[in-house]
């Protein structure tokens, strides 16, 4: 299990089948950052910092659910066994529709400049359903990331928790 600032676990993911889509492990450049509302702007992936030409794998095994073009920008999206699909830009595709993938096959390769990263970054996002059904997931979450928040028992006052008492003291 890996641990990765702003990452939490997906609702109904099981992790431990996927692995990061770039290698060496890549530096995180842009977390997630959902927006309130499905309409609003946000952040639905994660940036990772890559090099112009290198391999983008598949970080799950499934099916290659979409390969061509976006908005002008070249895409990959893979459909994994879970009902999660995935989805690569900017990505010059090496796989065609309906090809079958596993853990770390080659997608393609990093194909130029993502919005909002400086040199160059693979996008990579995740979501279960679609339409107005869609969830946006933390594709982290997918690694089994998680985020460790310490929360106090009792209510906190100026000398410390309020009404907890540890176990043999006083």
């Amino acid at each position: 299990m890996v641990a990765v600032p702003g990452a939490s676990r997906a609702e109904g993911l099981t992790p431990g089948g996927y692995g990061w889509p770039l290698s060496p492990r890549p530096e995180v450049v842009r977390g997630f950052d959902p927006p309130a509302k499905r309409w609003l702007a946000g952040h639905r992936g994660v940036d990772l910092a890559a090099a112009t030409g290198a391999p983008v794998l598949s970080p799950g095994s499934g099916v290659v659910h979409f390969a061509g073009v976006v908005a002008g920008k070249p895409v990959v999206s893979v459909m994994h066994p879970d009902g999660v699909l995935t989805t690569y830009e900017p990505v010059s595709s090496t796989v065609s529709v309906g090809t079958t993938v596993v853990r770390g096959s080659l997608l393609g390769t990093v194909d130029g400049v993502h919005p909002g990263c400086a040199p160059t970054c693979l996008h990579w996002g995740a979501r279960r359903g679609a339409g107005s059904a869609a969830r946006y997931l933390n594709p982290l979450a997918l690694l089994g990331a998680v985020r460790v928040r310490l929360k106090p028992v009792g209510a906190v006052g100026a000398a410390g928790p309020v009404g907890v008492q540890a176990r043999g003291w006083a």
